[in-house]
């Protein structure tokens, strides 16, 4: 886990990062509230237009408007507080990538349930954006790996670990297909948006920065000793090599031999 730097001014930080909170609390206080206010007209319509219906084409309208629908109170509490909990706890420690990933999420959720669901049933309701919410936090924690990011991700895992098994079938009457598409649109999202946040600049200690010197030291002199030294002999490339392979070896080259231009003594002209 990276130390992240102290900051330069502590105050100013600390009304920053509640502000981030504070806009965060309200964004999902808000989705909340508009869920609360679907539910109650929901009452005097028909809804079932409006949900995910699998494997038909009428039934791709509920991707865009299925997580607004609830099938009950009880279902729209449970919703609402994990929605209100993890949105506000992804939207203040990465407000850049929730934003974008919100979206893939919305139809991922849909298309989870449109793809694997029961011919024949319907799919309503926000779960799905919950699980992607869990998954992107945790997701973001194993990428990131800072204090404030895996901070989150045990304070997700605390909240709503659970989550991590109802994207399987266990409960009849559970939407667990929505559930899965909103997980891996989440873990889909975490690669994509890591960092679009910026982390805060991490601690570098005494030791590394010894280190990091050494190693500058270190190719500085080995950069001087190329420019002022020759070569190792061994460094030097070989133009010709012996043919240990030929079929005959130790063969002996014979020379003629040397004849004396000077005629002999007894053979000069001239007589007594």
């Amino acid at each position: 886990m990276d130390t992240p730097e102290p900051t330069l001014d502590p105050a100013a930080q600390r009304r920053h990062d509640r502000g981030r909170l504070a806009r965060a609390l309200k964004a999902s206080l808000a989705f909340v509230l508009l869920l609360v206010v679907v539910f109650s007209a929901q009452q005097a319509l028909d809804w079932r237009p409006f949900a995910v219906v699998p494997q038909t084409a009428t039934g791709l309208l509920g991707l865009l408007t299925a997580p607004l629908l609830h099938g009950s109170p009880a279902h729209l509490g449970a919703n609402a507080v994990s929605l209100l909990l993890l949105g506000t706890l992804a939207g203040a420690v990465y407000p850049r990538a929730t934003i974008r990933a919100l979206p893939l999420v919305w139809l991922g959720s849909g298309l989870g349930a449109w793809l694997l669901g029961d011919a024949g049933s319907h799919h309503l309701g926000a779960s799905g954006l919950g699980h992607g919410l869990l998954f992107l936090v945790f997701v973001l924690g194993l990428l990131r790996r800072d204090r404030a990011s895996i901070a989150t991700a045990m304070i997700a895992l605390f909240l709503y670990g659970g989550m991590l098994l109802t994207v399987l079938p266990r409960e009849i009457d559970v939407s667990w297909q929505s559930h899965l598409g909103g997980a891996v649109a989440g873990v889909v999202a975490a690669f994509a948006f890591r960092r679009k946040d910026p982390q805060a600049p991490r601690r570098r200690y005494s030791w590394e920065i010894e280190e990091e010197q050494a190693a500058r030291d270190a190719q500085a002199a080995a950069a001087d000793r190329d420019q002022f030294e020759t070569g190792s002999p061994r460094d030097v490339p070989v133009l010709w090599h012996r043919n240990d392979d030929a079929a005959e070896t130790g063969i002996v080259l014979p020379f003629p031999p040397r004849r004396d231009a000077r005629p002999a003594a007894g053979n000069r002209d001239g007589g007594d």
